[in-house]
């Protein structure tokens, strides 16, 4: 009879894993800023599937006291560990504070509060796995009293745990920028994507303000770009923070007397934002193109909303062409001032023959979307890109800049 077997099948699904061939882990962290530091570790519990080691980037000068189960070798900046087979746990302690140049902190604990990168608290790593296992992984916190906390990944409940989100590793970190303490945070849904713009309490933080900013620009930057990320965490401070601004997946970082919108017309904000949202980073000498992109849609987002005039838009750009005016190339590692303005130029006049080629079917939000998936993008690739979208070789990427 066909009803037996269908329903012995049931019971057998029933009975397998819930996750077969995963196993988990928990990251665990407690700030204790009387001591400037974090107390990390790492919760592993097998199941179908097994770390066989982890080896991690740890830097000396800054994680200390790791002590696990299982097998731990540290040699100069790198540590080995094999947990042992029934599971384990590893633990370091991080020193928080770094200063960026000697200009200002990006990663700062105070009595009151800190900000620190996921990165930084679990180091880079290299891992074996046993065949085919994935692992599902959370984020713990243990805060002093009255402590709050936000990341860039989702809640679960009440308490102060996260779900790490799934990226292309078969084991996640939790990247990207954190903060805690006695915190001021607002929040809204803005096109699917909740942003959260969190502070100490007491800085000069206009959190409505930005919020009702991002409002304006993100359905832009939606049909620009495509999808926006589900959560997008800004986190604020000031004295003694740098004062600039830095992008980090799902995150961002902002000095809290940057203004929304400079002087010359570009906004650090939204620079930053198409960072997040692209995620394109520039392969090895070309990091013209991704701080590029940024600083270019940092314009021409604002005069798309209306929150630039055709006017200033204008002067905007033309600030950009006279700032860059004396760059001889745009190859760097590490694209900056003149550098990153003169590329802004360069992607105007880009957008430009693109939409002349095309009849307007094409323009540079259509490079960018295709150059998303690819991450890390050479001169080469764009190239091949633009010449797939507008039919021939591009006049303007033949440039000696290049």
């Amino acid at each position: 009879m066909r009803l037996p077997r269908l329903l012995a099948v049931a019971l057998l699904l029933c009975a397998l894993p819930a996750f077969a061939g995963d196993f988990t882990v928990e990251y665990r962290v407690k700030f204790l800023p009387g001591e400037g530091v974090a107390e990390v570790s790492l919760q592993y519990s097998p199941g179908e599937g097994r770390i066989r080691e982890l080896d991690f980037s740890m830097d000396p000068d800054r994680y200390d006291a790791v002590r696990g189960d299982g097998r731990l070798e540290r040699s100069d900046d790198r540590l080995s560990w094999r947990p042992p087979a029934r599971g384990g746990s590893l633990h370091w302690r991080y020193r928080i504070d770094r200063q960026r140049r000697d200009s200002g902190y990006d990663a700062r604990i105070t009595r009151d509060w800190t900000i620190v990168r996921g990165d930084h608290l679990v180091p880079s790593f290299r891992g074996r796995f046993s065949s085919g296992a994935q692992g599902e992984a959370t984020l713990r916190f243990e805060l002093p009293r009255d402590w709050g906390v936000d990341t860039p990944f989702k809640r679960m409940g009440t308490e102060p745990v996260f779900a790490i989100a799934h990226d292309d590793r078969r084991l996640a970190r939790p990247v990207g920028w954190m903060i805690a303490g006695d915190l001021g945070i607002r929040r809204e849904f803005i096109e699917g994507m909740e942003v959260g713009v969190a502070a100490p309490k007491g800085e000069p933080v206009r959190r409505n303000e930005m919020l009702a900013f991002i409002n304006l620009v993100a359905p832009e930057m939606q049909m620009a770009f495509g999808a926006l990320p589900e959560k997008v965490l800004i986190v604020m401070a000031g004295e003694g923070m740098w004062r600039g601004g830095l992008s980090g997946p799902r995150s961002l970082y902002l000095h809290s007397e940057r203004p929304i919108i400079s002087e010359n017309g570009t906004s650090t904000l939204v620079h930053e934002l198409v960072h997040v949202v692209t995620r394109i980073s520039g392969a090895s000498g070309d990091d013209w193109i991704t701080e590029g992109i940024a600083e270019f849609y940092s314009i021409e987002l604002l005069r798309r909303t209306g929150l630039l005039s055709e006017a200033r838009a204008e002067r905007a750009f033309e600030w950009m062409r006279n700032h860059g005016r004396n760059v001889a190339t745009l190859k760097s590692n590490r694209s900056q001032g003149p550098r990153t303005a003169r590329a802004v130029t360069l992607f105007r006049e880009l957008d430009a023959e693109i939409r002349t080629r095309t009849d307007e079917a094409h323009s540079l939000d259509d490079v960018v979307r295709a150059l998303i998936p690819l991450r890390r993008v050479s001169t080469e690739q764009l190239r091949e890109v633009v010449e797939t979208l507008s039919g021939r070789p591009s006049r303007v990427l033949q440039t000696g800049l290049l």
